[in-house]
């Protein structure tokens, strides 16, 4: 792009009076000058450019001293800040640690040799206010730097002043800077540092990357018909990119120059004949997997053959990618009606797995699985890998899927009676195996004979000469041969009822009670009974699967009733004179006790041949309410209440 001399003019003057305290507005070249201060262990060595400041070989000089170091902690009461590594993070590399002369003074000076004449540069160092706000009873003095470009001669060419840099609760680089041009013939100057404050508390710093680059006018890279700054290419696949760059105004005759790198921008090569604003680049199926940079130089022609009076462009990226190398897998070959797997290895994250195949099968993913397969599922399967870069690959299996064999059983439930056998019977495979194997005649025969000792299910798993499998099951029920318990005899007295307590172990039984005299339902577990005489009931039980019968036998004992009086009147009148209790000489073994209010026992007797006539211990008991206790003795409630003797 060709400028005419007038607008150089502009340029200048924007830059020296509207942007005399900024950093380049444009484009810069590679450092020319890059003073970094070395790197290494503390301290680092004493500089030879240094005026009004002494070396000092430790950590936290005082002031009027200066030293060269890779960290700082802890100083002067932990006033100034502690840092870890220098401003670009590298924590073996140096930087500069000042604290200030008491008077205002020049501090740096140093002879830059090796730059182009008529070529603008930005100069600009990176500083850090090394006090923390609260020194000084909170008001620290703050560095004001004067940045002074001169010729040889002492002409200056330009003069930057930083102003105060305020102090910060935590450590801030920052990077102040300006522009000068070098006249015709000129490729030395010299950079001079002046310190505008006076020291004391406060006015100290930490100084690092003093650099002087090239400005020139503003470069916009692009790549044709690609947002952002990177292209990826695909290995294997052929393609032309474009790359662009707009030049804004602000050299007299530029040239350009494209440069490429292929090691991430550590070394940049000149490519022969590429020396317009545009550049196509050919890649082809060989070109080999990496990153390839590209930049365009743009200088006044005077300065073509010197690299350094260049400006350069942001990079421009085409990154070649290898395709994803993916193996295919499956557990083919799979019997019918099992899980058939495909399964990806190789991938990378964030890659799209598209499967095709057999029967219009289309799934997603690394892995993908077919339940319940069938013959149709047989074939070649096709899998397409795309990686999150659009790079693709494809891979292929061919699956078989094998019959299984049909199993089929004669019956599948069986009930038979305890100690008999029953055969069972299956088909469709080459191979039989039964489980459990108790009770069976064998366990690897199609047809076994089962004969087991209590109700099972029985698993068998048949399988053809290509090993597949398919499994039933059968149950043979045993049923019990029925046993009748009639439960315990049952006594009562004439005129009531009891329960008969029946019960039955075994399998499916049908009961009956014997006779059906004086019985509320002859086919219950447990009827009421009320015979008014002795009476033996037969319990009978019979399977109703034909597993046999038996029978059992409960006697109920009918007692007479027993009437006892309330009253009677022992006064030799001959009439009630004694207490007379009927039905009593029925019990053989009766115990009866009268007792007094008090709970004194007043009579007792074991045998009723002789009534009791109201006395104790041979004397009249006087009239009164008595109460009695009765035990029959024949397993019945004890009988109670009270008689009266009436005089």
């Amino acid at each position: 792009m060709i400028v005419k001399k007038p607008l150089l003019v502009i340029f200048v003057i924007l830059a020296f009076s509207n942007l005399s305290a900024q950093l380049c507005q444009g484009s810069l070249g590679d450092p020319i000058i890059n003073i970094t201060f070395g790197a290494g262990s503390n301290p680092g060595p004493a500089l030879t450019t240094t005026r009004n400041l002494n070396f000092y070989s430790s950590d936290c000089p005082q002031d009027g001293l200066y030293t060269i170091r890779s960290n700082t902690s802890n100083c002067h009461r932990n006033t100034w800040h502690t840092l870890a590594a220098d401003h670009t993070g590298d924590p073996n590399g140096y930087f500069m640690l000042i604290n200030a002369s008491l008077q205002k003074s020049e501090f740096y000076i140093d002879t830059l040799s090796g730059l182009c004449p008529n070529t603008t540069y930005e100069f600009a160092a990176w500083i850090l206010n090394i006090i923390v706000p609260s020194a000084c009873m909170g008001n620290p003095k703050t560095p004001n730097l004067t940045f002074s470009i001169e010729k040889i001669d002492g002409t200056v060419l330009q003069t930057y002043t930083t102003g105060d840099i305020a102090s910060t609760q935590s450590p801030v680089w920052n990077q102040y800077g300006s522009f000068f041009t070098t006249p015709a013939n000129i490729s030395k100057v010299v950079l001079r540092l002046i310190n505008n404050s006076s020291g004391g508390c406060g006015n100290d710093l930490a100084i690092d990357d003093i650099t002087f680059r090239p400005c020139g006018p503003l470069l916009v890279p692009s790549i044709k018909d690609q947002p952002g700054n990177m292209k990826v290419l695909c290995q294997g696949n052929s393609a032309d990119v474009e790359l662009q760059c707009k030049v804004s105004l602000g050299y007299n005759n530029p040239s350009f120059q494209w440069q490429e790198s292929k090691d991430g921008g550590n070394s940049w090569v000149s490519i022969p004949g590429q020396t317009k604003t545009s550049l196509i680049r050919k890649f082809t199926s060989a070109t080999p997997i990496g990153q390839y940079l590209y930049r365009l130089n743009v200088g006044e022609a005077v300065n073509n053959s010197l690299a350094l009076c260049r400006v350069v462009s942001a990079n421009l990226t085409v990154q070649v990618n290898s395709n994803p190398v993916t193996s295919v897998f499956s557990n083919s070959p799979a019997c019918r009606g099992n899980t058939l797997t495909l399964t990806a290895t190789g991938g990378i994250q964030g890659a799209q797995y598209v499967w095709s195949g057999s029967n219009s099968f289309a799934a997603t993913g690394s892995a993908v699985v077919i339940k319940d397969a069938q013959l149709v599922n047989a074939g070649r399967y096709y899998l397409k890998v795309t990686n999150p870069d659009g790079c693709k690959h494809t891979d292929s299996v061919d699956v078989s899927v094998l019959p299984s064999p049909l199993i089929t059983l004669a019956f599948n439930d069986k009930s038979i009676c305890k100690g008999d056998s029953v055969l069972l019977s299956s088909s469709g495979g080459t191979n039989y195996v039964w489980s459990p194997a108790s009770g069976l005649s064998s366990a690897s025969i199609p047809n076994p004979v089962a004969k087991p000792s209590d109700s099972t299910i029985y698993k068998v798993v048949v399988s053809n000469n290509s090993s597949c499998k398919d499994s039933a099951t059968v149950t043979v029920h045993v049923l019990t041969k029925p046993v009748a318990r009639a439960g315990p005899d049952k006594v009562i007295i004439e005129g009531q009822s009891v329960q008969l307590n029946g019960s039955v172990s075994g399998s499916n039984a049908n009961i009956t009670w014997y006779p059906d005299l004086f019985i509320n339902d002859i086919h219950v577990l447990q009827p009421i009974v009320g015979p008014p005489t002795n009476t033996s009931y037969i319990f009978s039980v019979s399977s109703t699967n034909g597993c046999g019968s038996s029978s059992d036998t409960a006697n109920v004992t009918v007692y007479k009733k027993v009437v006892i009086p309330n009253a009677f009147s022992p006064n030799a009148d001959g009439i009630n004179d004694n207490w007379n209790i009927k039905g009593l000489t029925s019990y053989g073994n009766y115990k009866l006790l009268v007792f007094n209010r008090y709970g004194q026992k007043v009579f007792e007797s074991k045998n009723y041949s002789q009534p009791w006539a109201g006395v104790f211990n041979g004397k009249p008991l006087p009239a009164a309410t008595y109460y009695y206790l009765l035990d029959l003795g024949v397993g019945l409630p004890p009988l109670s209440g009270y008689v009266v003797i009436l005089k």
